[in-house]
C-alpha cells in the first residue's frame, strides 16, 4: 500500500489524481491543510510520496510550490494531468430555494465566477479545500449551504448535486507532480524511461545569459515546454528560472546539463520523470 501526502481531504482534486495516477493501486491518504504539511510528512517519513499542484490552465502556476520544491530535498518522479470539473451540491433536504452560501476553495471559485455571477443571491465564502468544504457543510450539517467541489466529493460526504460541470472554461486542466525522497526515486520511476525533467537555475546578471543557456539547450535537442521566472529575494535584478523540458535521448539531456553547468550562478535538476 501506497502512503500518499495530499493537501485537502478525501474526494479532493488530489484525491483524484493520486488515484490515477496510480491506478488500480491501494492508497493511504495523509491528508494535509497546507503544501508545507505536505513537504512535512514526506520529510518525517521517506516511504510517504507527496501529490503536489504544480499548474493550472486558468489559473496559471502554483509559484509556492516550486519553491517548496527547490528549498525540499525531495525529487519529482511523475505528473499527472486532470480534468478540472466543479459541481455545486447542498445537503439531501436543502434545494436551490434554500442555499444562501456556496463554500469552496478560493481558485475554484474564481473558476466558476460566471456561474456564480447568475446566482447572484448566493454569498460565496472561501475555504481552505474544496473537498473540506463539503465535509464541513456535512458534519456540521449547515442548512442553507452549498460547496462547489468534484462530483466525488459529494458523492464521498452524501450531498445533493444541484448542478454539475459549473466550471467557466470547459478546458479546465491541472498538472500534478509526483515526488518522494530520492532513495525511492528508482523504486517509482525507471530512470532509463525519463523523457522530461524539472530544473531550476539561477543567472548573472549579465547581457545575453538566458539566450545563451537557451541556445545550448536547443544544440541538444532539448524542448524547452515551460519556463516561470522568479526574482531571488535580497538580490536586485537577479532570477531563479524554473523550467520543464523534454528530450527523446536521456544521453544528450546529460550532455545539454552539463554544458550549462558552467554559465549558471545555480542549478538544482527537481526531478526527471515519464512526461504525462
Amino acid at each position: 500500500m501506497k502512503r500518499i501526502a495530499i493537501q485537502g481531504k478525501v474526494g479532493s482534486f488530489h484525491d483524484i489524481a493520486a488515484h490515477e495516477y496510480f491506478k488500480d493501486e491501494q492508497l493511504q491518504l495523509l491528508c494535509c491543510s497546507t503544501f508545507e504539511e505536505v513537504f512535512d510528512s514526506v520529510r518525517r517519513d521517506p516511504t510517504a510520496i507527496a501529490m503536489l499542484a504544480i499548474e493550472n490552465t486558468i489559473a496559471g502556476s502554483l509559484l509556492h510550490n516550486y519553491d517548496l520544491l527547490r528549498e525540499s530535498e525531495i525529487t519529482v518522479v511523475g505528473e499527472q494531468r486532470l480534468h478540472i470539473q466543479h459541481c455545486i451540491c447542498c445537503l439531501p433536504d436543502d434545494d436551490w430555494d434554500t442555499v444562501t452560501e456556496v463554500h469552496s476553495h478560493p481558485v475554484a471559485l474564481m473558476q466558476c465566477r460566471s456561474f456564480l455571477a447568475q446566482h447572484s443571491g448566493i454569498r460565496a465564502v472561501e475555504a481552505e479545500d474544496t473537498a473540506g468544504a463539503a465535509e464541513e457543510i456535512t458534519l456540521q450539517k449547515s442548512h442553507g449551504c452549498a460547496a462547489i467541489c468534484s462530483s466525488s466529493a459529494a458523492r464521498q460526504y452524501g450531498m445533493r448535486i444541484l448542478e454539475d460541470s459549473i466550471e467557466d472554461n470547459k478546458h479546465n486542466f491541472t498538472r500534478f507532480l509526483v515526488a518522494c525522497h530520492p532513495q525511492k526515486a528508482d523504486y517509482l520511476r525507471p530512470l532509463e524511461k525519463a523523457d522530461k525533467a524539472s530544473i531550476v537555475f539561477s543567472l548573472p546578471h549579465e547581457e545575453g545569459s538566458l539566450s545563451k543557456v537557451l541556445t545550448i539547450l536547443s544544440f541538444y535537442d532539448i524542448n524547452l515546454t515551460k519556463i516561470q521566472s522568479l526574482p531571488v529575494i535580497g538580490h536586485e535584478w537577479e532570477y531563479l528560472f524554473y523550467v520543464d523540458v523534454t528530450f527523446n535521448n536521456l544521453t544528450r539531456y546529460r550532455q545539454a546539463i552539463d554544458a550549462i553547468t558552467p554559465l549558471v550562478k545555480s542549478i538544482k535538476i527537481l526531478g526527471e520523470y515519464k512526461e504525462s
